[in-house]
Parts: C-alpha cells; structure tokens; sequence
C-alpha cells in the first residue's frame, strides 16, 4: 500500500507517547498507513492498541501534557500536518478533515440547541450570518435522515435518541463546502445493531453522495466488513498486518488478525459451536514493553526470537503485509 495520487492522507512512522509517573506510554509506535481519496480505511484492534490516539494525532489534539507526537510525519493533501501552527491546523479542522466521536453526549453542548450547535460552523469557516446559517443546518439535518429537520433543530441534545445524536455530529462533520477526510473512532458502538446499520448505511450513502475519505476506527470486525476498502491492524501501538479487505478476510497472516476473525459471532467457522475461540492473555503493559513482538505473551507461534526483536515486514503480496517471525505459518510448536 504504498503512496500514489489518489493517495489523500499519509501517516508515516508515526510515534505518539505519553508521559506518566509509571514511565513512557508508547501509545502510538511507529506506525505507517494511508487513506485514498473517495475510499475506506479501517484502523481495527483492541481497546488500548492505539486506535483513537493516531486519529488524535493527524487531528493535533493529543492532550499536551502527557501527550507528544514524538516524531513521524503526517501529510494530508501534500501538506506536513506537523508542520503547520496552530492557526493553519484550526482552518482544517472542521473544514477538511473532520472527526465523529464515539459518544456524542461528550462532544455535543447540553447547555445548546442542535441547531445553533451546527450553525457554528457555517459561522466559523464561512463567516455565514445566523439565519443562513439555520439554513443550511436544517439542509444537513435531512441529509443524514433526521426527520422533520425543522423542528429537531430546536431539540437540546438530550431530547434527541443515541442514534440521532450520532446523525447529529455526522452532519456537524459535514458541515463544510469541502469535506475531505471523515474520521469516524467508534461510531455505531453504544447503538443496538439495528441503529447501527442504520449509521453504518449513512456513511456509505454520504461517501457515494460526496466523494469523502473515511478513516474508520473499530474493535468490531464486523464493521470492517461492511465498510473498510483497507485495513491496518494494531495491537499495542504496533502495525501488525495491512491488506485489502477481502484479503486479510481469507488469508489472514499475523495470529492476533486470525484471533480478531474467529471471535466474530457468525463466522462460519464457528456457526453452530457451543463457544466461541477467543484470545488467551491480556494486552501488555504499554510503559513496560520490551524490544520483542508485543503479542508474544499471548501469540501460539512465539518462540525465542520474538522476544528478542520486533518482526520485520514480511509482504505477503503488494497489497498485503504482516509483521510477524510465523506470518506464512498456520501453526508451530509453543515456546
């Protein structure tokens, strides 16, 4: 998956810690991904592998302190995102690149009507005066499917349902002339499934409909499938596999990818078991982490040498790679 013209955003070797009274927290180390214009990209993994801080992080609102990007480079349109002041990020945001949270309660104002809510940002990067701004919000509001938009806009947060409230910020996302990139960190997860696939079939409409990027993080294999073009999978703020949806599907390479896929209720490996296959271990303790592979406390493959040092790339094919000593291995002895 390497750079190319269609290529919209480009985050390279990025490293992102934080700096507790227990030590470094390499909440982000070293990792490398893209996202295509007019396509899907899904960051998937564990809670705690670093997900949500790259998308801080291309978003510069890693909270400082603890948090620093250390290095890395992160470019978005050709422009070093690091390299901008605060100014210039300030433009983007909300402009360019926007971000969808993933409980709306923390990032919508109580105290706030929707509507004036919205109308913020047609202020803000348009300079639009109130009443058009109303405008235009109630235009969004139907976009995303809020019914009787008219009305709703003078709802208060808390009189809408979960699954409004995350129509809501999804409008707010797209409350640009020129949307680019939609970050989305865990959009469907406080919904039952049948808001969720209401969600779900939002964005790929929206994505139809305007020609935006979705960087899409998830723990939720299930959402990789019915939206990723890509994915790249971390665990412990590691890459540890990067394919085509379709490929990491049915030819996945690094043992914690074949975890994450036999614990899917309905894979059809396990339809009809009394239990699913789940990952023995806990995920390590990221300020304690030695120079070895990080799954290997847990991994079935893991011998000496993982210990010792973090895998290289193995590359798979020219659209699929794995950083794992075993990646071509279905099974080894234990350690």
């Amino acid at each position: 998956m390497d750079g190319n013209s269609d290529r919209l955003l480009s985050v390279e070797d990025l490293h992102t810690h934080f700096f507790t009274q227990r030590g470094i927290v390499r909440a982000v180390n070293g990792v490398s991904f893209g996202v295509d214009r007019g396509r899907t990209l899904c960051l998937v993994g564990e809670s705690g592998c670093g997900k949500s801080v790259a998308a801080l992080s291309i978003m510069r609102l890693v909270t400082s302190p603890p948090g620093r990007i250390v290095s890395g480079r992160i470019r978005f349109e050709g422009r070093d995102l690091l390299a901008l002041d605060a100014a210039e990020m300030r433009s983007l945001r909300g402009r360019r690149i926007s971000m969808i949270f993933q409980e709306p309660m923390t990032s919508l104002n109580p105290m706030f009507r929707i509507g004036r809510q919205i109308g913020e940002m047609f202020t803000y990067h348009e300079g639009m005066k109130p009443k058009e701004a109303r405008r235009r919000a109630i235009d969004l509001l139907a976009l995303v499917g809020i019914p009787a938009p008219e009305k709703r806009i003078d709802d208060y947060p808390h009189h809408l349902s979960v699954g409004m409230r995350q129509r809501v910020m999804i409008s707010m996302a797209l409350a640009s002339p020129e949307p680019g990139l939609l970050i989305a960190d865990e959009p469907t997860t406080a919904l039952d499934v049948t808001i969720q696939a209401q969600i779900l079939d939002l964005l790929r409409d929206l994505q139809q409909r305007m020609g935006v990027s979705i960087l899409l993080i998830t723990h939720n294999m299930g959402v990789v499938v019915e939206m990723a073009d890509e994915v790249v999978v971390l665990y412990a703020g590691r890459k540890v596999e990067a394919a085509r949806t379709k490929d990491l599907l049915t030819a996945p390479c690094h043992p914690y990818t074949r975890g994450l896929l036999n614990s899917i209720p309905g894979n059809p490996k396990y339809r009809g078991a009394e239990r699913l296959e789940s990952i023995p271990g806990t995920v390590p303790n990221l300020a304690a982490l030695g120079d070895g592979c990080p799954f290997e406390n847990r991994c079935p493959l893991a011998q000496r040498v993982c210990r010792e040092r973090f895998p290289e790339e193995v590359a798979v094919s020219a659209t699929h790679s794995a950083w794992c000593n075993f990646a071509d291995t279905p099974s080894a002895p234990g350690r």
